[in-house]
């Protein structure tokens, strides 16, 4: 019997699961960058989203960003796992700042 190595994650409440989009590796003059000097990225794809926000009245409101949404998100929210070779971020849906 073969291990099961897919990774599957599910957020819990407000909470979204988004993988970063890959740094730049040079500028546009064409000067290779070194790990040190490239900038994470505030952008990214969501791969997973939690259940809603549990209003006062114990509701559940439904989140906005749904899977496969491409998303810009705060530079300093979220925290950053990792699942096997995978590294991922989660954050609060209020992190995400706009989708394109």
């Amino acid at each position: 019997m073969a291990a099961n190595t897919a990774v599957k994650i599910v957020p819990l409440g407000d909470k979204v699961v988004v993988r970063r989009q890959e740094a730049e590796t040079t500028t546009s003059g064409g000067i290779v960058l070194p790990d040190s000097a490239q900038d994470k990225p505030q952008r990214g794809e969501v791969i997973a989203v939690g259940d809603g926000h549990v209003k006062n009245d114990g509701t559940k409101l439904p989140l906005t960003v749904k899977e496969g949404d491409r998303v810009i998100f705060s530079a300093y929210g979220g925290d950053e796992i990792k699942l096997g070779d995978e590294e991922y971020l989660l954050l609060r849906e209020s992190d995400i700042l706009a989708t394109y």
